[in-house]
């Protein structure tokens, strides 16, 4: 018997075992601890060094733990979606307040418009001492120096007055050759007052003097403002009772004092609401319109002007947060 070397059957169990070029093998695990079953596809190409290799994984049970709202969410989807817009299992007042179109949207600009008018509102009760802190002028009788449909700021007689004023904070046109003062552009203040003797809006009229209860003011009056030659003539002459003569700015529309014309008896201390500080020019207007007070004039493209820049706002405000 000739001696020769002989490859072990191990050598030969390897070589059948080696795959053919191309042969795909897949691969199965099962038993991982964690619950999850990885399924792994590789691939060889004849003579070629490169694989390309694929893995899928799926979990089949959940980890250990996790909470019965996380599984919820997984079956039903969350509330909020990848925007981080909400969804409607989301509170009310959170759809509220992040809503960026729809009724939601248009009550909460409503709602903000509201708020800021109130502090705008409490700021000028506070400064001024009186409400409402602006009257809209609805006739022409202070022009040319407060004109119609202005917005007049007033504020609580003797707050923030000059150091001419009387105890009631007025400073009458009779006394501005003693003192110098002038309110819009002429003599003594201008003071807002009711009558009770008639009904409709208080009257914005400027104080012109201060009378007592008895006096005979006839002689103390301008003699262009009145159409009497004596006291007698005048419907409140002598003087009723301690206040003020007063009188509107437009000499065409009233040409005499309102105790000479019969527009308000003399006028109380008690009578007077307020004193006007200054104006904005028409923006009475818009407060006029809404009431029905104003015409439908000359001074209609302003209320529409109004109408227009606030829808333009809210849309601003709707295309900035959308």
């Amino acid at each position: 018997m000739t001696n020769g070397d002989r490859r072990p059957d191990s050598d030969a169990e390897s070589t059948s075992n080696q795959e053919a070029p191309g042969e795909e093998t897949h691969q199965r695990q099962s038993g991982d601890p964690s619950g999850e079953a990885t399924t792994s596809h590789v691939e060889s190409v004849d003579g070629d060094s490169a694989e390309s290799v694929e893995s899928v994984s799926a979990t089949q049970s959940a980890e250990p733990g996790q909470s019965q709202e996380s599984t919820s969410a997984l079956k039903y989807g969350s509330s909020t979606d990848s925007t981080g817009s909400t969804g409607p299992n989301e509170p009310l007042w959170r759809r509220f307040l992040t809503a960026s179109d729809g009724p939601l949207l248009l009550f909460r600009e409503v709602c903000i418009s509201f708020i800021i008018v109130l502090i705008l509102g409490g700021l000028l009760f506070g400064i001024s001492g009186v409400w409402p802190p602006m009257v809209a002028v609805e006739s022409e009788s202070m022009e040319p120096n407060i004109n119609q449909y202005d917005l007049v700021f007033v504020t609580e007689p003797g707050r923030f007055s000059p150091s001419e004023a009387d105890r009631l904070g007025v400073v009458t046109a009779e006394t501005e050759s003693d003192t110098g003062y002038t309110s819009f552009n002429d003599a003594g203040s201008v003071i807002v007052f009711d009558n009770p003797e008639a009904t409709g809006p208080p009257i914005i009229h400027r104080a012109h003097f201060f009378v007592e209860e008895g006096e005979n003011w006839h002689d103390r009056a301008n003699p262009n403002y009145i159409s009497a030659s004596d006291c007698e003539e005048l419907q409140y002459c002598p003087a009723p009772h301690d206040g003020y003569i007063t009188k509107g700015d437009n000499d065409a529309s009233n040409a005499r004092y309102d105790q000479a014309n019969g527009i308000a008896p003399v006028v109380r201390s008690e009578w007077v609401t307020g004193v006007a500080q200054l104006r904005l020019p028409y923006v009475g207007y818009i407060r006029l319109a809404l009431t029905g007070a104003a015409s439908s004039g000359p001074l209609l493209p302003v209320g529409l002007g109004a109408v227009g820049a606030s829808g333009a706002y809210a849309i601003g405000r709707r295309d900035l947060l959308a």
